[in-house]
Protein backbone atom coordinates (compact mmCIF):
# COMPACT_ATOMS: atom_id res chain seq x y z
CA UNK A 1 0.00 0.00 0.00
CA UNK A 2 1.90 3.44 -0.86
CA UNK A 3 1.81 5.84 1.86
CA UNK A 4 -0.11 9.16 2.16
CA UNK A 5 1.77 11.92 1.25
CA UNK A 6 1.01 13.48 4.38
CA UNK A 7 2.81 10.83 6.58
CA UNK A 8 4.91 13.11 8.71
CA UNK A 9 1.88 15.72 9.78
CA UNK A 10 1.09 16.87 13.11
CA UNK A 11 -2.54 16.40 13.85
CA UNK A 12 -4.62 19.04 12.49
CA UNK A 13 -7.73 20.83 14.89
CA UNK A 14 -10.83 22.17 12.53
CA UNK A 15 -11.75 25.04 13.95
CA UNK A 16 -15.07 24.99 12.07
CA UNK A 17 -19.04 23.97 12.31
CA UNK A 18 -18.83 23.90 8.35
CA UNK A 19 -20.15 20.83 7.40
CA UNK A 20 -18.70 21.02 3.89
CA UNK A 21 -15.28 22.11 5.18
CA UNK A 22 -15.23 19.07 7.40
CA UNK A 23 -16.01 17.01 4.60
CA UNK A 24 -13.37 18.62 2.20
CA UNK A 25 -10.86 17.44 4.48
CA UNK A 26 -12.15 14.11 4.43
CA UNK A 27 -12.01 13.91 0.84
CA UNK A 28 -8.29 14.92 1.01
CA UNK A 29 -7.67 11.79 3.03
CA UNK A 30 -6.64 14.23 6.05
CA UNK A 31 -7.23 13.12 9.88
CA UNK A 32 -8.75 16.00 12.14
CA UNK A 33 -10.75 16.77 14.81
CA UNK A 34 -12.70 19.38 15.83
CA UNK A 35 -12.68 22.02 18.65
CA UNK A 36 -14.61 25.22 18.17
CA UNK A 37 -14.56 28.34 19.61
CA UNK A 38 -17.02 31.84 19.74
CA UNK A 39 -14.86 34.27 17.72
CA UNK A 40 -15.89 37.97 17.61
CA UNK A 41 -16.29 38.04 13.54
CA UNK A 42 -16.24 42.07 13.01
CA UNK A 43 -13.21 43.47 11.47
CA UNK A 44 -11.85 46.94 10.36
CA UNK A 45 -14.14 48.92 8.11
CA UNK A 46 -10.47 50.02 5.84
CA UNK A 47 -9.47 46.74 5.13
CA UNK A 48 -9.85 45.13 1.24
CA UNK A 49 -11.92 42.03 0.97
CA UNK A 50 -8.87 39.59 0.44
CA UNK A 51 -7.72 41.41 3.84
CA UNK A 52 -10.41 40.44 5.49
CA UNK A 53 -11.14 37.02 5.61
CA UNK A 54 -7.47 36.47 6.19
CA UNK A 55 -7.63 38.82 9.22
CA UNK A 56 -10.99 36.64 10.74
CA UNK A 57 -9.36 33.45 10.13
CA UNK A 58 -6.51 34.89 11.76
CA UNK A 59 -8.70 36.15 14.69
CA UNK A 60 -10.03 32.37 15.05
CA UNK A 61 -6.83 30.78 15.43
CA UNK A 62 -5.67 33.43 18.30
CA UNK A 63 -8.21 32.15 19.98
CA UNK A 64 -6.56 28.82 20.31
CA UNK A 65 -4.50 28.71 23.75
CA UNK A 66 -0.58 29.16 23.33
CA UNK A 67 -0.60 25.35 25.31
CA UNK A 68 -0.84 24.17 21.53
CA UNK A 69 2.01 23.51 20.07
CA UNK A 70 2.03 20.10 18.34
CA UNK A 71 -0.80 20.64 16.91
CA UNK A 72 -1.68 22.55 13.60
CA UNK A 73 -5.30 24.50 14.37
CA UNK A 74 -6.68 24.92 10.49
CA UNK A 75 -8.94 28.26 10.71
CA UNK A 76 -10.93 29.84 7.78
CA UNK A 77 -13.37 32.13 6.61
CA UNK A 78 -15.31 32.55 3.23
CA UNK A 79 -16.91 35.94 2.11
CA UNK A 80 -18.45 36.80 -0.76
CA UNK A 81 -18.14 40.45 -3.06
CA UNK A 82 -19.77 42.00 -4.93
CA UNK A 83 -18.10 45.26 -6.74
CA UNK A 84 -16.59 45.55 -3.36
CA UNK A 85 -18.91 45.14 -0.98
CA UNK A 86 -18.79 42.37 1.22
CA UNK A 87 -21.73 40.19 1.96
CA UNK A 88 -22.12 38.88 4.87
CA UNK A 89 -24.36 36.05 6.32
CA UNK A 90 -28.43 37.26 6.20
CA UNK A 91 -30.08 38.61 8.99
CA UNK A 92 -33.16 36.56 7.36
CA UNK A 93 -35.19 34.66 5.02
CA UNK A 94 -35.68 38.47 2.93
CA UNK A 95 -32.58 38.91 3.31
CA UNK A 96 -30.94 36.26 1.78
CA UNK A 97 -33.87 36.88 -1.07
CA UNK A 98 -32.47 40.72 -1.73
CA UNK A 99 -28.74 39.30 -1.49
CA UNK A 100 -29.54 36.58 -4.60
CA UNK A 101 -31.53 40.16 -6.22
CA UNK A 102 -28.28 41.81 -6.24
CA UNK A 103 -26.03 38.38 -7.30
CA UNK A 104 -28.12 37.29 -10.02
CA UNK A 105 -27.12 37.96 -13.61
CA UNK A 106 -23.47 39.11 -12.54
CA UNK A 107 -20.18 38.03 -11.33
CA UNK A 108 -19.11 38.08 -7.74
CA UNK A 109 -16.19 36.67 -5.98
CA UNK A 110 -16.01 34.37 -3.35
CA UNK A 111 -12.75 34.76 -1.42
CA UNK A 112 -11.59 32.02 1.53
CA UNK A 113 -9.07 33.61 4.20
CA UNK A 114 -7.08 30.28 5.52
CA UNK A 115 -5.00 30.08 8.65
CA UNK A 116 -2.59 27.23 10.40
CA UNK A 117 -1.23 28.41 13.45
CA UNK A 118 1.73 25.71 14.27
CA UNK A 119 4.43 25.96 17.44
CA UNK A 120 3.20 29.64 18.08
CA UNK A 121 3.33 30.77 14.15
CA UNK A 122 0.59 31.85 11.74
CA UNK A 123 0.88 30.84 8.36
CA UNK A 124 -2.18 32.81 6.10
CA UNK A 125 -3.21 32.63 2.86
CA UNK A 126 -6.39 33.66 0.88
CA UNK A 127 -8.27 32.22 -2.70
CA UNK A 128 -10.29 34.12 -4.96
CA UNK A 129 -12.81 32.78 -7.46
CA UNK A 130 -14.75 34.43 -9.62
CA UNK A 131 -18.33 33.05 -10.09
CA UNK A 132 -20.55 33.80 -12.78
CA UNK A 133 -24.27 33.92 -12.02
CA UNK A 134 -27.06 33.49 -14.61
CA UNK A 135 -30.01 35.76 -14.18
CA UNK A 136 -32.53 34.20 -11.33
CA UNK A 137 -36.20 34.52 -11.47
CA UNK A 138 -37.94 35.29 -8.64
CA UNK A 139 -39.58 32.26 -8.26
CA UNK A 140 -36.31 30.54 -8.17
CA UNK A 141 -35.05 32.44 -5.64
CA UNK A 142 -37.81 32.67 -3.22
CA UNK A 143 -38.22 28.73 -4.03
CA UNK A 144 -34.10 28.07 -3.30
CA UNK A 145 -34.25 29.98 0.46
CA UNK A 146 -37.76 28.85 1.82
CA UNK A 147 -36.52 25.56 0.82
CA UNK A 148 -32.60 25.47 1.79
CA UNK A 149 -33.09 28.41 4.60
CA UNK A 150 -28.91 29.56 3.58
CA UNK A 151 -28.43 32.08 7.16
CA UNK A 152 -25.36 29.97 7.71
CA UNK A 153 -23.87 31.04 3.82
CA UNK A 154 -22.17 34.38 2.91
CA UNK A 155 -23.82 35.52 0.25
CA UNK A 156 -26.60 32.99 1.19
CA UNK A 157 -26.06 30.28 -1.20
CA UNK A 158 -24.28 27.17 -1.31
CA UNK A 159 -22.80 26.38 -4.83
CA UNK A 160 -23.01 22.61 -4.19
CA UNK A 161 -27.06 23.11 -3.34
CA UNK A 162 -30.21 23.86 -6.02
CA UNK A 163 -29.07 27.87 -6.56
CA UNK A 164 -25.64 26.72 -7.52
CA UNK A 165 -26.58 23.94 -9.96
CA UNK A 166 -28.98 25.72 -11.88
CA UNK A 167 -27.53 28.69 -11.54
CA UNK A 168 -23.64 29.63 -11.96
CA UNK A 169 -22.69 29.50 -15.25
CA UNK A 170 -19.37 29.34 -15.11
CA UNK A 171 -16.38 29.58 -12.47
CA UNK A 172 -12.89 30.85 -12.93
CA UNK A 173 -10.76 29.48 -9.93
CA UNK A 174 -11.29 27.10 -7.65
CA UNK A 175 -14.45 25.05 -7.08
CA UNK A 176 -13.40 24.11 -3.36
CA UNK A 177 -12.44 27.82 -2.77
CA UNK A 178 -16.18 28.47 -3.35
CA UNK A 179 -17.65 25.37 -1.05
CA UNK A 180 -14.97 27.08 1.68
CA UNK A 181 -11.89 25.66 1.67
CA UNK A 182 -9.04 26.37 -1.17
CA UNK A 183 -8.05 22.66 -0.90
CA UNK A 184 -4.97 22.82 -3.62
CA UNK A 185 -3.48 26.18 -1.67
CA UNK A 186 -4.34 24.05 1.63
CA UNK A 187 -2.52 20.44 0.80
CA UNK A 188 0.91 23.06 -0.65
CA UNK A 189 0.80 25.07 2.82
CA UNK A 190 0.20 22.16 4.42
CA UNK A 191 3.25 19.84 2.75
CA UNK A 192 5.45 23.01 3.19
CA UNK A 193 5.04 22.90 7.42
CA UNK A 194 6.20 18.78 7.18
Amino acid sequence: MSHHPFGNLPEIILASKSPRRQELLKLMDIRFRIILKEVDESYPETLAPEEVAVYIAEKKAHAFDEALTNEIVLTADTIVCIDNQILGKPESLQGAVEMLELLSGKMHRVITGVCLLYQHQLHSFYDVSEVYLNKLSSDEILYYVHKYQPLDKAGSYGIQEFLGLIGIEKIVGSYTNVVGLPTEKLYRALKSLQ
